[in-house]
This record gives structure tokens, sequence and C-alpha cells, in this order.
């Protein structure tokens, strides 16, 4: 019989989502979505991984959430096509977290490119060979073990597809580990995951607009998805291009400059015969760019224009949604429910796999009974 194709994808409630989540993995899902070919599919808020450092915040993430599945729904993704739901809301996957805790030493999570990369960036000690006066906040051990729930994540609902941006390919490579060494233990229960990374290199991590390596809402550059027009044009106007291209007539640089790198990221041919015919394709505008000629307000007034063809129709769809958010929740409940019931269906064979399921085991308990009746017997 055929493996099912069952794709999952997910995102942290933080804050709203940007521009960098649409290329990096939404455009993806709905592409994958529409095309079909697969069993099921799920994409979920994963508000028990944000709770891991905003635990002094609940609001924050309870707030985010709907935020956050408006944004799901306003770019495209259909309730009739896919099944959203709530981490939190499925016990299933703290139970296999814990047991996939066991697969993983210390010594690995530390090595992960992606905890050690997020671990500086909030500023938090490394727990090993700090010094007593190192005043930086000790590292959630929920935080430090995200790896793992992410595998249970996937594991649970047997992802066969996964698609993300390209920070968390470390993330899926730990995944895949986990999965094996548990069906090397317990049998082929679970089902290895493939990653799923955008095809365009531009799209696998898009810098923040001001040229830093990543989109921050604390650093305040981010284009949000639900941004107004007025407070798109004032980021792409204000974006890092190159330094040295002074005067229009010097010779430009495309390498490190920001708008070329959304440009690489967003654009297709037919923008040029829609907002700037004196060019056929990307190729002649750096071309031109890079020979000198070529002001850096015109490169971003057309940017401006391709971004808002993307985010005029997701403004309409959100609104439409924002005028029901009964009908959203609704949409999450029932989501919920049906990937909770698919969750149980996965834990019992993972229990039986694992022989804890004691209550279960028919054979188990007969087996027991006759050795103490022959005890007792003797």
């Amino acid at each position: 019989m055929a493996k099912k194709q069952i794709i999952l994808t997910g995102d942290r409630p933080t804050g709203c989502l940007h521009i960098g989540h649409y290329v990096g993995s939404l455009r993806s899902r709905v592409e994958l979505q529409n095309k079909g070919g697969y069993d099921d599919m799920y994409v979920f808020i994963a508000d028990a991984q944000a709770l891991t450092d905003n635990t002094d915040n609940p609001e924050k993430v309870r707030q985010n959430l709907i935020e956050v599945a408006l944004d799901y729904l306003s770019v495209g993704l259909d309730p009739e096509k896919v099944t959203f739901f709530i981490q939190s809301q499925i016990p299933q996957l703290t139970e296999l977290t814990f047991y996939f805790m066991n697969m993983v030493t210390v010594e690995r999570l530390q090595r992960n490119p992606t905890v050690k990369s997020e671990m500086v960036a909030r500023g938090y000690k490394s727990g090993l060979g700090d010094t007593e006066n190192d005043n930086r906040p000790g590292m959630p051990v929920g935080f430090f073990t995200y790896p793992i729930s992410q595998a249970a994540d996937i594991a649970l609902f047997k992802s066969t597809i996964v698609p993300v941006g390209g920070d968390q390919k470390p993330m899926l490579e730990q995944a895949t580990e986990i999965v094996r060494r548990f069906n090397s233990i317990y049998g082929p229960v679970l089902v290895e995951p493939e990653i799923l990374l955008p095809s365009n290199a531009a799209s696998l991590r898009l810098p923040g607009t001001d040229g830093k390596a990543k989109m921050s809402k604390s650093l305040g550059n981010c284009i949000y998805l639900s941004e107004d027009p007025a407070s798109v044009h004032k980021k792409i106007m204000s974006m890092y291009t190159d330094p040295l291209h002074v005067n229009v007539s010097d010779p430009g640089h495309v390498e490190g400059n920001t708008v070329f790198t959304y440009l690489d990221a967003f654009c297709r041919p037919e923008h040029f015969e829609r907002y700037w015919s004196d060019f056929s394709s990307l190729d002649e505008l750096k071309e031109a760019y890079m020979k000198g000629g070529i002001g850096d307000v015109k490169c971003k007034k057309f940017l401006e224009k391709i971004l808002e063809e993307i985010l005029v129709p997701i403004r309409e769809k959100r609104a439409a949604y924002e005028k029901d958010i009964p009908e959203v929740y609704n949409i999450l409940s029932k989501g919920t429910k049906k990937a909770r019931q698919r969750g149980e269906e996965t834990m019992e064979e993972v229990r039986r796999a694992m022989k804890i399921d004691y209550f279960e085991d028919k054979a188990l308990i007969s087996e027991q009974a006759e050795r103490f009746a022959a005890r007792h017997q003797g």
C-alpha cells in the first residue's frame, strides 16, 4: 500500500506574519494545497512553543493567535482543504515530546544551529562556561528542547512533507534523527519527514528592510501581510540599498542590496510588462543598475507595485474574515478536534510499540494472571 502523503507546517504566534513568512513558507503551503495529491494537510499555531520564551506574558500569545489565524486564511489557506489546529490543545503532543526527550542528548541539542542562533538573539546564557557575574538570563528548558517539541509535532501526524524556511532546516534534520532512533528501538511506527524548502534562494531567509539578516518586530524592519499601504510605502522607501550608489549615474551593486534581494524573491517577468516595460527581466534591470543610470527610488517604486499586487487581495480577504471572528475560532476548534483524534490514533501505536499500553494489552494481563496463579499453586 502506498504511503500516505501528509503535509504539516506551522508558526509561533509571537506577532503578525510578514512577507518573509510568505515567501519562506506560506506561499508554498497555498501552492501545495491547490495542487492537491495529498491525503491530509495540517497547518497549526504553535502557541505552546511560543510560551517557552513568553511564559510571563501569555496575553501576548493569546492575542497573536487570532492574528496568525487571520493571516493563514487571508493568504488563501482554505479550511475546506486544510486542517487548522492549536498546538496546546493537543495533549498527545506533550506526551510524545516527553518520550522523545529520551532520544536526544543535551550535547546534540546544544549543537543545533537554530537553537544556538536563537539563544544568541535572545541573550540567553549557554549554561556552559558562563561566569558567575554573567547577568544574562538563563535559557528556559522548554525553549532549549524546542527541536524535540517540533519533532513531536511532525511525528504525531506522520508527516511526510514539511514546508519551511531555510532557517528551520537544522530542526527538520534533528526531527528525522529522532524519528529514526525511535523506529530503530521500537519498530517502524513513525514516518521520516522530507523537508520542502523554497525553490527561490532569496526566499530561504529574507532580510529585514534595513538589510539586517533577520526580520524582527523589535527592530521594526518587517513588512507585515496585514500592513496598510502607507506604512508599506514608508518602509520600502527607507530600504537599505547600496551606500556607494550616491548619484543615479554611479554604478550600483546588487549584492547585499535589500531592494534587489526582495525583487529576487517576488519579481516575475510579467511584472515588467505591467510596471516597467523598459526591461523584460530582472537580469536586464540588474545589468543596467550595475552600469549606472538607474535610481534607487525607481527600483523601490517598482518593488512597491509588485508587493502591493500581492498584498491587496490578502488585505481584502483578511478584512472579510475580521467581520466574523467567532467563525475563525470555530474553524480552529473544528480542526483541533480532528487533529486530536488523529493524534490519539498515532499515540495508541506509540504506546503499544513502547509496551506502555498496560490496560489495553489483554495478553499481558492474562500472562501476569497466569504467572501469579502458578506461583500460588506452587
